[in-house]
């Protein structure tokens, strides 16, 4: 309460605090907040204890959140039946490539047009806000031809390269570059360096909060992509998570000792890192977010 007595900043400041109808107002967004985070942990929550439970339990009436017994084993054994861990390796590899097509790509594009700005850059940057026009679901026919004339089927490199080229992480990393000063920039080209060195050293290095944003917004993307690595993955050992879920999911019905209840445990299993990363990553993300478009 302290603390809020001494807020400056925000919808509600410190002399608000004093008035009747300001408290009111802050103990219902309060409750709203609360309300809100009830919600969106529940689902989670309900994943991962349900996951502990048997078949019966999941389909027994009235329904229980917390199951009979949680038997920790159970982690282990769905995941040494499936060998899960080389559809985590699968996944990483995709994620890990698409982080770094990702910043690389986009990165070196808002450079070019945010910082250099060379002869037609104005039309380069109106086409890519054009495409923003255009859904990704129209492009996968034509990307899944060219992924087939060049027998890239059963490869995770073209998954790795799908996020090389994405409009919305280069109007971040624009944004972001607009903010910072030209005098930089100015100095690092008297002092001899040539643009790929102020991109490397000047740029990059102070732009570390965008950079975290575009990389969780990319791994996110890339781990819970299901689509076309179901179109491109046809090997079993070249599966990603998302599509040996889907997989598992057919096949619930043949596969013997795997049921419900197992199913829920292997999605238990693909939400870890984008949680875990997510809460890694929070306040960078909040941060950037917050500062967006504004210029010094």
């Amino acid at each position: 309460m302290k603390r809020l007595l001494k807020k400056t900043q925000g919808l509600i400041v410190q002399f608000d605090y004093h008035k009747t109808r300001f408290k009111l107002l802050y103990i219902g967004i309060l409750i709203f907040l609360s309300l809100a985070l009830v919600v969106t942990i529940f689902p989670p929550v309900w994943l991962i204890l349900s996951s502990f439970k048997s078949a019966r339990e999941i389909y027994q009436v009235p329904f229980t959140l917390w199951p009979d017994s949680l038997d920790f084993s159970k982690v282990s054994d769905v995941w040494n039946m499936l060998d899960f861990s080389k559809y985590y390796v699968n996944s990483i590899i995709v994620t890990l490539g698409a982080v770094l097509t990702s910043i690389v790509f986009n990165g070196l594009l808002a450079y070019a047009i945010s910082i250099i700005k060379p002869a037609g850059y104005k039309i380069v940057f109106a086409l890519v806000m054009a495409s923003l026009m255009i859904p990704p679901i129209l492009n996968m026919g034509t990307l899944f031809n060219y992924i087939v004339k060049l027998n890239m089927i059963n490869s995770l490199l073209p998954l790795a390269l799908l996020f090389g080229a994405n409009p919305f992480y280069f109007i971040l990393f624009k944004t972001y570059f607009d903010s910072l000063p030209e005098a930089l920039f100015e100095a690092a080209r008297i002092d001899g360096a040539n643009r790929l060195q102020v991109f490397t050293m000047i740029v990059l290095p102070l732009s570390k909060p965008i950079l975290a944003v575009v990389s969780i917004f990319t791994l996110t993307a890339a781990w819970s992509d299901f689509l076309l690595p179901f179109l491109v993955l046809q090997s079993d050992s070249k599966q990603t998570v998302m599509v040996k879920i889907y997989q598992l999911y057919n096949d619930m019905g043949t596969s013997m000792g795997f049921g419900p209840d197992s199913l829920l445990m292997v999605i238990a299993f693909s939400i870890v890192p984008p949680v875990i990363l997510f809460f890694i990553f929070q306040r960078h993300i909040t941060s950037t977010v917050a500062t967006t478009g504004i210029r010094e």
